[in-house]
């Protein structure tokens, strides 16, 4: 019998610990400063070390239940979703904003099994409207929100 009985929570948390130390790694290159006076590294490192904790936890989660085996029946979807967000990278200089999130998720809602045209497409729409007004209104990001060919 294997020591690791929930191989996806055991993978999960190993990838969340990873992600969580580099952060930290990264944020040890800029000042921490005080609770008071927060430095730029604080708030990674802050956020670092709770995912490398949630990560730990999932890890000696996984030794102690039972779960279901990883599988692989297909990388199809996988491939479908990662395309779409290097696809939404290349996209949002001249497509903008709005297109790309709504060409994003419609193109990544198709990699699953259970895909519907009309509820892809009002996800997308609510994306979208949810993006533009976090990052182009809340945040002042100076990204396009629609093609900068169409509208200068």
């Amino acid at each position: 019998m294997s020591l690791i009985r929930h191989p996806k929570d055991f993978w999960a948390g190993v990838l969340f610990i990873a992600l969580g130390g580099g952060g930290c790694l990264v944020a040890l290159a800029y000042p921490m400063g005080t609770a008071a006076r927060m430095g730029p590294g604080y708030f990674p490192r802050a956020v670092g070390l709770l995912l490398a904790a949630l990560g730990a936890s999932l890890v000696l989660r996984a030794l102690r239940i039972q779960g279901e085996r990883l599988s692989f029946p297909t990388l199809k979807p996988l491939i479908i979703v990662l395309a779409s967000v290097l696809l939404f990278g290349v996209a949002l200089s001249t497509a903008g904003l709005v297109l790309s999130t709504v060409l994003l998720v419609l193109l990544a809602s198709a990699a699953s099994h259970e895909y519907r045209r009309v509820e892809s497409l009002i996800a997308a729409i609510a994306l979208a409207t949810f993006v533009v007004v976090a990052f182009h209104y809340g945040l002042d990001l100076q990204i396009d929100t629609f093609p900068p060919a169409l509208f200068g």
